[in-house]
């Protein structure tokens, strides 16, 4: 049975229960499960190709801003050159991302994916907005318009800073 929160603002000392350190435990914990099953469908997926999340993660993002250089890309996921390498190699090599000199500065690669890359990021999308969409249904609108002030609230600034650059359009 699913337990059932209410949306109306307690009223005086009520209002600051929800940051005692066992309402804290639980939202940890919430966090550590719900990302267990947010992954879970696109760890199916990625485990019959040989990929893990990190590849996931370049695939996501790439699609986001086709033509991202190699360096944004390295800000956005916060990895090492060397792993990030590892893994665009594996994509490239694959068929899923296809790497270009840039235009103006011929030491810059742009990422592209391949029609096999954006069909494989259909997949692992369409199986997280499943859920997604299903949790937030559930949730409600207001629910919703909280929970993404409290992911933002948790990013460090300057992530922060990036996602709203994503999310406006750009690129970070």
């Amino acid at each position: 049975m699913q337990e059932q929160v209410t949306l109306t603002p307690p009223s005086g000392g009520e209002s600051l229960l929800f940051l005692t350190d066992e309402h804290l435990r639980k939202g940890i914990e919430a966090m550590f499960f719900a990302y267990r099953g947010f992954t879970a469908d696109p760890d199916r997926i990625l485990g019959n190709l040989a990929y893990g999340r990190a590849h996931h993660r370049a695939i996501h993002f790439i699609n986001r801003c086709p033509g991202t250089t190699v360096n944004n890309l390295l800000t956005i996921l916060g990895v090492t050159k060397q792993s990030l390498n590892r893994v665009l190699r594996a994509l490239v090599e694959d068929g899923l991302v296809e790497s270009r000199v840039g235009t103006r500065d011929k030491r810059e690669r742009h990422l592209h994916l391949t029609e096999a890359g954006r069909k494989l990021e259909h997949e692992l999308s369409e199986a997280q907005r499943r859920r997604m969409r299903a949790a937030f249904r559930a949730a409600g609108p207001e629910a919703v318009a909280g929970f993404r002030i409290v992911l933002e609230q948790m990013m460090d600034p300057s992530l922060r800073a990036c996602f709203h650059a994503l999310k406006d359009g750009g690129k970070p």
